[in-house]
């Protein structure tokens, strides 16, 4: 480390960088405008989606939201959460896992020390309810299209509403905030600076980004290599 190393961050104030972590993923600058959602004492801004540990130890991100396509497992939740050095939204099932199961596995979440659980959007109110019952972090659901139930979530006890909708989400956003002037609001910020941009503007307090695969990542440093560079620290 060296003060070499030291310089003015876009909107984020002074940066620190060391050369062996110079090389990571960051966060699209435009999520940084967002609001943000202060959980637990801690400003949350961006949030990356992903369950890949590598990229988590190697991102800029505020938070974590860990959510994938099969069934919530308490090791993945442990692994992710032994790597994170960020709060961790751990999935816990809503749509072919669901009833007692995902109510232990929220509670099993919390006792692991996740800072949220995430519901897939088929999960019924009565879910939300019995995990609000059992559970003292909060409950974030998933919103995939207008006629889903905002009201009836609301009032089940569900904490904060992720939207995630496609290119409608910011229309979607804008929808609730005009009704919910209060609800805290996580959606996904597309793919471009103008989407997310959009996305914030029409009331989202905190934005999800996908990051690049690793296997997309390697391609640039594996071209390097094949051309006999390498870089020595």
């Amino acid at each position: 480390m060296s003060y070499d190393n030291l310089k003015e961050g876009k909107g984020m104030g002074k940066e620190i960088n060391g050369k062996l972590r110079s090389h990571m993923v960051i966060m699209p600058e435009g999520i940084w405008k967002a609001k943000g959602l202060r959980i637990f004492g801690r400003k949350i801004k961006a949030i990356v989606f992903s369950t890949d540990i590598a990229i988590i130890r190697n991102i800029n991100a505020d938070a974590v939201i860990a959510v994938y396509p099969f069934t919530p497992q308490p090791i993945i939740t442990q692994s992710i959460l032994s790597a994170a050095n960020m709060p961790v939204f751990a999935g816990v099932g809503g749509g072919l896992t669901s009833g007692k199961r995902s109510v232990e596995l929220a509670r099993h979440a919390e006792h692991q020390g996740a800072t949220g659980v995430v519901l897939n959007a088929p999960a019924s109110n009565d879910l939300i309810k019995s995990i609000a019952e059992v559970i003292d972090i909060p409950i974030l659901v998933t919103i995939v299209s207008e006629n889903d139930d905002i009201d009836g979530r609301i009032a089940s006890k569900a904490a904060i509403l992720n939207v995630s909708a496609s290119s409608q989400t910011p229309k979607i956003v804008a929808d609730i905030r005009k009704k919910h002037s209060n609800i805290p609001i996580v959606a996904t910020g597309g793919p471009t600076e103008e989407t997310i941009k959009a996305t914030i503007d029409a009331g989202a307090d905190a934005i999800t980004w996908t990051p690049p695969t690793t296997s997309s990542l390697f391609k640039g440093i594996m071209e390097s290599y094949r051309n006999g560079f390498m870089q020595i620290f």
